[in-house]
């Protein structure tokens, strides 16, 4: 894999302000899913995430970190660190049904290649409305089971919140959470397609405190992806919404108009005014003041904890 220089980062984005940020201004971390730019090579996609001030990368099991292929999620992981990011997440298409229960393993063996600590998963492949008892109970043990093999490696697991699986709806995604019955299992949420604000923003009250990842895009009607500034008003609301949680989370940007890597900035810009609307605050209180390791300021990352540790390091990362 190609290194590639890294990009200088926005001037709005520096260290912590201290007595500044707004509402969740600490317990935010701002991203992007790499599945965003699947036509780019990973390292691209870090070194544009790492220019455009974001901190953490969702790495896409599809494209970029495929499981089985452990060169390349070493590449991956090389990349991710040498722009000073952090692998928040492993975006599985593991669908918790029985016949793919053998193959989880090698995607947390992925996982742990990345140091990310959370497996994204996906709840079947039919709606919530669509699926038998006996169907819903064979995924719900299937979940059950991957976050015991996820926490034999020190992950977490969370199944994404999308339309055409069991976490549909925020009712569906609360019992299924509830009946697979075990610690270790988050969610992710994203605000369901063509809802109206009030709708989504209902939901995710609903669910704030399961939520580790948060999707963020503005797609309206329909899929027709806009800026992310074009609903402002349900975002700002949603992070307000977050905000009154304690619990870390991460914002993931995804499927920017028109796949253009050009408008990343813009839509990193946009994200953190979004979250950190304080006058006192510029960037996130994690923000490392370079997207290159071998600054001085660099942070060390402990894989196992989902934040950034406050500590300096020096020499080459951990292999």
């Amino acid at each position: 894999m190609t290194e590639n220089p890294p990009l200088p980062v926005p001037e709005d984005v520096r260290g912590p302000v201290p007595g500044g940020g707004g509402s969740g201004a600490a317990s935010v971390r701002l991203g992007i899913c790499s599945v965003t730019f699947r036509h780019l090579p990973a390292a691209e996609v870090a070194r544009r995430a790492a220019g455009a001030g974001l901190e953490v990368i969702e790495w896409g099991a599809d494209v970029h970190a495929p499981p089985g292929e452990p060169e390349v999620l070493r590449a991956v992981r090389d990349a991710t660190e040498l722009h000073g990011l952090v692998s928040c997440s492993y975006g599985s298409y593991f669908h918790c049904l029985p016949d793919e229960l053998p193959g989880f393993a090698e995607i947390a063996r992925g996982a742990v290649a990345l140091r990310a600590p959370r497996v994204r998963v996906w709840a079947g492949t039919s709606g919530s409305a669509d699926v038998t008892e006996e169907e819903r109970s064979r995924i719900t043990a299937g979940l059950r089971e991957a976050a015991l093999i996820a926490r034999d490696h020190g992950l977490e697991i969370a199944p994404e919140f999308h339309a055409g699986t069991l976490t549909d709806s925020t009712a569906s995604t609360v019992r299924l959470l509830e009946e697979a019955g075990v610690d270790g299992v988050g969610a992710y949420w994203q605000p369901p397609q063509d809802a109206p604000d009030e709708e989504a923003l209902t939901g995710l009250d609903v669910l704030a405190d399961r939520v580790g990842a948060v999707h963020v895009f503005s797609w309206w009607p329909g899929n027709h992806r806009l800026p992310l500034a074009a609903r402002d008003g349900l975002w700002g609301r949603v992070f307000g919404l977050l905000g009154d949680r304690p619990a870390p989370r991460d914002a993931l940007l995804e499927f920017v108009p028109g796949d253009d890597p050009a408008v990343l900035e813009r839509e990193a810009a946009t994200l953190r005014r979004l979250t950190f609307p304080g006058p006192g605050r510029v960037g996130s209180p994690w923000r490392r003041v370079t997207a290159h390791r071998t600054h001085p300021m660099y942070f060390a990352v402990d894989r196992r904890t989902p934040w950034p540790l406050p500590t300096r390091r020096s020499g080459r990362s951990r292999r």
